[in-house]
């Protein structure tokens, strides 16, 4: 039952989405010299998820935040995946980009918002109708999820894009675990 309410909920804000975001996004991607990805809580991890996956897809990526992270330039592509759009630390990193000329995509549940407003593109997951208190599904769930099926679709349109195996990702998947 449960799983159920879960998987409906998701589908009805895919539903809502537009469909022509994966090429867009797509388009960006092989745009960018190099692309970096953040957000925060679970959104980051979402956006981890995304990283992996282009890394396998032969993108240049790098997670923001982590140690061996590079200097952002012109030609760069920062992707903030914010369901609120309104977190401190990512409209400070947004100003940052922008300062460095680089890209920056927005993937939220509110394209109005402060990181929309300095954003080249938002990409809003679903309808803000659709969003709300949703019960058995807290504190950003809704987003997140689906979010992260979004993401995952996107990849699987890079892959039937751009003609890439299964076997050619598998190939530059990390071997030191």
């Amino acid at each position: 039952m449960h799983q159920q309410h879960i998987l409906d909920k998701i589908t009805s804000i895919l539903t809502a989405t537009d469909d022509g975001y994966d090429e867009k996004l797509t388009a960006m991607l092989d745009k960018a010299k190099r692309i970096f990805i953040s957000g925060a809580g679970r959104s980051k991890l979402v956006g981890n998820f995304f990283a992996m996956r282009l890394v396998h897809s032969g993108y240049d990526v790098s997670v923001v935040g982590e140690v061996v992270t590079p200097s952002i330039k012109t030609g760069d592509l920062l992707i903030i995946i914010s369901g609120s759009g309104e977190t401190e630390q990512l409209i400070a990193f947004t100003n940052s980009a922008k300062k460095h000329g680089a890209d920056i995509m927005l993937i939220s549940s509110k394209a109005e918002s402060t990181i929309g407003a300095l954003a080249d593109g938002v990409f809003q997951i679903g309808s803000d109708e659709l969003y709300g208190k949703v019960p058995g599904m807290p504190m950003g769930t809704v987003f997140e999820l689906s979010t992260l099926v979004f993401l995952e679709a996107t990849v699987s349109h890079i892959m039937a894009d751009k003609g890439i195996a299964e076997e050619e990702m598998k190939q530059r998947h990390a071997n030191l675990e």
